[in-house]
């Protein structure tokens, strides 16, 4: 097998980071009285600023939160260890392990035509491991636009899945007129509800189809909406409550040109 250049030093940097874990969990009076459960917070923060980083493209910020994240499992793996579970050994050798199993393409002599053939045997592979549904991995707490790509993805590897974009796009009309007529009907909010969701799940479907992600998309949205409206909070002859909507959309407007090259 062939290593990766500069392997001692990584090896080097990741023994430094054991090292000063053990120290900190032996000396440093915060550390010391962390658990799995009051670190579980943290890490979700952590793994959102890794997020921001990589929709900003700040590579000097990816690698801080790498680190950052990196500290998190090694954290958690101390802990382990201190209880007689498992140590950061066992946790990297399962993880190879899976990947050798998974990759019988790599490790093995099975031929793949594409990647998409890689996704399909993984999926295969993961129930011929025990999993009882194709969806058993997708976390419970995953926000809902990820986790509804993330099913979509795992049940389309079996076959459950449109054949053309064109169908995808007359499923969304669909649901859009549900939605309109549940609404028209003064249904409950209940059924509005329902029906509301089913047009984000087909939209979400359509995304995937199109090859945009969701989640992705809808933060640069979001992060384009707040830089727009602080504009026109920045630049109001007075107090927003006291202006007419029609003035506020001419500093929306003036917002988006501000933001084309020149």
């Amino acid at each position: 097998m062939q290593t990766t250049p500069n392997l001692a030093a990584k090896l080097a940097a990741f023994e430094r980071l054991l090292i000063i874990m053990d120290e900190l969990r032996e000396q440093c009076p915060w550390d010391r009285k962390q658990t799995l459960e009051s670190l579980r917070n943290l890490t979700i923060e952590e793994t959102y600023e890794l997020a921001d980083a990589i929709l900003e493209a700040d590579l000097n910020g990816i690698k801080e939160e790498i680190g950052d994240l990196l500290l998190h499992m090694v954290f958690y793996a101390r802990i382990a260890s201190e209880q007689g579970a498992f140590d950061i050994a066992d946790a990297l050798n399962a993880v190879c392990e899976k990947l050798i199993s998974r990759h019988p393409h790599i490790y093995g002599d099975v031929k793949v035509a594409d990647e998409e053939e890689v996704k399909r045997n993984w999926e295969q592979l993961k129930l011929k491991e025990g999993k009882k549904s194709i969806l058993a991995g997708v976390p419970a707490g995953l926000p809902a636009v990820v986790k509804a790509y993330r099913m979509q993805e795992k049940t389309a590897k079996v076959g459950f899945e449109w054949d053309h974009t064109e169908q995808v796009w007359e499923k969304v009309q669909e649901e859009l007129n549900e939605l309109q007529q549940e609404v028209q009907r003064g249904g409950s909010k209940d059924r509005i509800e329902a029906e509301f969701g089913d047009v984000l799940f087909s939209l979400i479907n359509y995304a995937r189809f199109i090859g945009v992600d969701p989640e992705t998309a809808l933060e640069r949205t979001n992060r384009t909406f707040k830089k727009r409206f602080e504009f026109i909070e920045s630049n109001a002859p007075q107090p927003l409550s006291e202006m007419k909507l029609e003035e506020m959309d001419a500093l929306w407007r003036a917002a988006k040109l501000a933001e084309k090259p020149s």
